[in-house]
């Protein structure tokens, strides 16, 4: 695809902390063109460079314009085709609708459609069979496909390549979780310097039933969830990104601890699709006894397109029946808009996206 046949895209909810990695993902993409940045009620009219949030990454060139208002209807009839949702749960789930409505296809960072029956909820290493079950090839309605919690993302990277191996009877989950997975302006600093808050609202309860549909099977067009219980607890602690997981399986089944590592380390199913954003591999095992570490492993993945892609997995202890792990992912990239740019890829690569000209690839 040329530069000329790239997708017309937007973000919504570009000033936000994901809005701007989004902006930062899709300013050079290969297959996605520059995208239109559509501000709130108090972000619209800004430059983005102005409000730039992430420390790590200079603003691209098209942080430079200012953020524009506009309804899904202006959206459509500005040319757009694809929309990248980084707008907060709550108000995101009317104006995703709406925008799907208008024929715009939508891949969505917020809750408000998670759980719909025929909404992918999708992590394409895991179960990207979900988006040909609940898209029917034929149709021109638009997609909404969704990516899960940011704690979910990790927890089922690492889980899936050694899933079918232990037969899990249950997943104990402790999570400790970035500020940056709260949003802007997030926690405030009084509630958090020297302390850990023990409690993030819904939070565990979306690990549950998120983790149990995308480790579902699918059966006449819709998603059976798992059934296994995740028995978590999630709490914010005082770093800036990059979600850390304690995991214990307790397992059913006994295979060999060189075995699991040799699933971990071999699991790539993307590897042969070209998809810019996906990282190869997509689980990254680490040996040493204090890692991953978000102040180490916070970007992992390769290629560069991938940087922050990739969960890490370490501190290993498989002691029959129990496997214990910490994983670590980048909340705000693997979990937030890096997580949706991969699900865009992947529908495209599969045929479903409109392309310039109203023809599906």
């Amino acid at each position: 695809m040329t530069e000329t046949e790239q997708i017309p895209t937007a973000i919504l909810g570009a000033g936000g902390y994901i809005g701007q990695h989004f902006a930062r993902l899709l300013s050079d993409h290969p297959r996605f063109g520059p995208p239109l940045l559509v501000g709130g009620e108090r972000s619209g009219g800004q430059r983005l460079e102005d409000l730039w949030l992430i420390s790590d990454e200079a603003p691209p060139d098209l942080a430079r314009e200012r953020l524009a208002r506009r309804t899904p209807a202006q959206l459509r009839r500005s040319g757009v085709q694809v929309v990248f949702g980084a707008m907060p749960s709550g108000p995101a789930g009317g104006v995703e609708s709406e925008c799907r409505r208008q024929g715009l296809h939508v891949f969505s960072n917020a809750a408000d459609h998670r759980m719909d029956p025929d909404v992918p909820l999708l992590v394409p290493e895991v179960n990207h069979d979900h988006l040909d079950a609940l898209v029917t090839r034929g149709r021109r309605r638009a997609l909404l496909v969704t990516n899960p919690n940011c704690t979910t993302t990790g927890l089922v990277l690492a889980l899936a390549p050694v899933w079918a191996m232990l037969g899990p009877r249950a997943v104990h989950v402790a999570s400790y979780q970035a500020l940056s997975g709260a949003g802007y302006p997030g926690v405030a600093s009084l509630a958090i310097h020297d302390n850990v808050v023990p409690f993030i609202p819904k939070e565990e309860e979306k690990v549950d039933a998120e983790a149990n549909r995308i480790l579902g099977a699918v059966s006449r067009g819709r998603v059976v969830p798992s059934g296994t219980p995740f028995l978590a607890h999630c709490a914010r602690v005082a770093v800036r990104d990059g979600h850390l997981v304690a995991v214990t399986v307790e397992a059913t089944r006994r295979p060999g601890r060189a075995a699991l590592e040799e699933a971990w380390r071999s699991f790539d199913p993307l590897r042969s699709m070209d998809l810019p954003t996906a990282p190869h591999p997509p689980v990254e095992l680490r040996s040493q006894p204090d890692r991953p570490q978000p102040y180490r492993d916070l970007w992992a993945g390769h290629p560069a397109r991938a940087r922050g892609m990739a969960a890490v997995v370490g501190r290993v202890r498989w002691e029959p029946p129990y496997l214990r792990f910490f994983v670590l992912s980048h909340n705000a990239v693997r979990g937030g808009a890096g997580g949706s740019v991969l699900n865009a890829e992947l529908a495209l690569a599969a045929g479903l996206l409109d392309t310039p000209g109203g023809r599906r690839r």
